[in-house]
């Protein structure tokens, strides 16, 4: 009877089992690397998660493509976010009105948060982890807050931040 072909797991030099990355995994490698692990290691977490495959032909080729497909994508993310870093430097100052008293002191305090929403309601979709602030703002002025969007691409915008109406009015 003839025995049945199936996919053999290769010995690395080591005696572990060799995979091909498919994903980054910390400490171990980057995508398309291929690897030695304890054989555990690989049969009871990489393999099960996705994170890496035995190395046949058609898994490189399939590995190929989709490394082509993810790095397309990231030069698409790259080119919108320096385009979105355009238009927040055309963006002249962010006023931002605030509960404050007579001296300029804020009743509560201005954040990543409260910079995000105002920089959305210009169509600009900056979330609140990407606004860089050293500590919260806790007095009225103009301020220059530092935006790190993503893949090393940076902005800066100026806030202004001024009493709201109504508490002047009290």
């Amino acid at each position: 009877m003839p025995t049945k072909q199936r996919n053999q797991t290769l010995k690395g030099k080591n005696g572990g089992l060799q995979l091909l990355l498919t994903e980054d995994v910390d400490h171990l490698g980057k995508q398309g690397d291929l690897v030695e692990v304890r054989a555990g290691y690989g049969r009871n977490y990489l393999l099960p998660q996705g994170l890496a495959t035995i190395p046949t032909q058609h898994n490189l080729k399939l590995l190929e493509s989709h490394k082509k497909r993810v790095s397309a994508a990231r030069e698409a993310k790259i080119a919108d976010l320096k385009a979105m870093a355009d238009q927040i430097a055309r963006v002249p100052q962010l006023t931002i009105e605030a509960n404050a008293n007579e001296e300029g002191h804020l009743y509560g305090s201005v954040g990543e948060g409260d910079i995000s929403k105002t920089l959305k309601g210009k169509n600009l979709k900056v979330e609140p982890e990407m606004v860089k602030l050293e500590g919260m703002i806790k007095q009225c002025g103009l301020y220059e807050v530092d935006l790190n969007l993503g893949y090393d691409i940076t902005s800066k915008v100026k806030v202004m931040v001024v009493p709201s109406k109504t508490s002047e009015k009290k």
